[in-house]
């Protein structure tokens, strides 16, 4: 069962909001090319809060995560277009029902 996840908050400065979901439609495509992330999902809360909840098989797959591609495009956007630093968490799931 892939127990290990991560959750992560990410707060648009309002002027940028569109480019933030923008962003995070399009990097549903690097999350498919990292072949040790098992689930991505991108959300929206509201008019600037967003979010993405993902999983993994191991502590080494979700540190590997956080070194790739998504973790650096949302950290190299966070001074321009977030209105503060992304929340990401570390999670462990108790319970999972996927199709």
């Amino acid at each position: 069962m892939n127990n290990i996840g991560l959750l992560a908050r990410i707060e648009a400065k309002p002027e940028h909001a569109d480019d933030v979901a923008r962003m995070l439609t399009e990097a549903v495509h690097l999350a498919e090319e990292e072949e040790r992330t098992l689930t991505w999902f991108a959300f929206r809360e509201d008019a600037t809060t967003f979010g993405v909840f993902d999983t993994f098989d191991s502590e080494e797959d979700r540190a590997a995560h956080l070194r790739g591609r998504i973790a650096a495009a949302l950290m190299g956007a966070a001074d321009t277009v977030l209105a503060v630093a992304p929340d990401i968490r570390p999670v462990d799931l108790l319970a999972v029902k996927l199709p």
